[in-house]
């Protein structure tokens, strides 16, 4: 009994470190795993160059395992303190924390050391500015679901429109339906790659109203997020 309130006890001591900002002991734990991340990413950029000797390589690796290994150790404290920890192994950041440390132990089945720069995420739990971001879009995930599968409709009506009108004059473009797809993306984000474009009158009328529709596509979800994020703001 004796024992279960010195857990009891740690856990209460604990738990405002690495989960709280208040406090002198929590701040400094935010630095610390910030400045870790950053060398990650830093480390990891350095590690794609193409000219680097062996003994260099050499530390790079050390760098890695001594990162993984207090990533792995701050994943399974948040878990020990946590009083739900199913919870915090599939919300967001316990993803994204466990993520960010499985391609370590995973690479004999194959090279996963891109997924480090996953860590950069890791970074948002410490952003009061990104974490208003994250409530944003919890906030309006239904919304966005529903603008999405839109999207989706208004894409491929947009193709089957543009192979309508340009399949006759560009066959070898314009071959089928997902042709005018990867177009009816590039024109409805108004990316414009300039590598597949209508050259019949039908097709750039059709375009026009493609475009002015592409307007709303990028300009409605981000109504959408000024809107929430200036409400969770105001709860701040």
């Amino acid at each position: 009994m004796h024992r279960g309130n010195i857990v009891r006890d740690l856990r209460a001591l604990i738990r405002p470190i690495i989960e709280s900002r208040e406090t002198p002991a929590g701040r400094v734990f935010d630095w610390v795993i910030q400045s870790m991340i950053l060398v990650s990413v830093v480390s990891y950029t350095i590690e794609t160059m193409p000219e680097r000797s062996e003994a260099f390589y050499a530390v790079l690796r050390s760098i890695e395992i001594s990162l993984v290994a207090i990533f792995t150790c701050e994943y399974f404290v948040r878990l020990w303190v946590e009083k739900r920890p199913w919870k915090f192994i599939f919300s967001f950041y316990g993803l994204v924390d466990l993520i960010s440390i499985l391609p370590f132990y995973l690479t004999m089945g194959g090279d996963l050391r891109a997924l480090r720069a996953i860590r950069m995420l890791k970074i948002l739990r410490y952003s009061r500015a990104m974490n208003r971001f994250r409530l944003a879009f919890i906030e309006i995930r239904a919304e966005l679901a529903v603008f999405g599968l839109a999207s989706l409709l208004v894409i491929y009506l947009a193709a089957v429109g543009i192979y309508i009108f340009e399949n006759p004059a560009q066959p070898e473009i314009f071959r089928s339906v997902f042709d005018g797809i990867w177009w009816a993306v590039a024109t409805l984000t108004t990316v414009g790659y300039g590598d597949v474009y209508p050259i019949t009158t039908g097709g750039k009328t059709f375009t026009f109203l493609v475009l002015a529709v592409g307007l709303g596509v990028v300009a409605v979800p981000s109504a959408l997020l000024a809107s929430s994020l200036s409400r969770v703001r105001d709860k701040d």
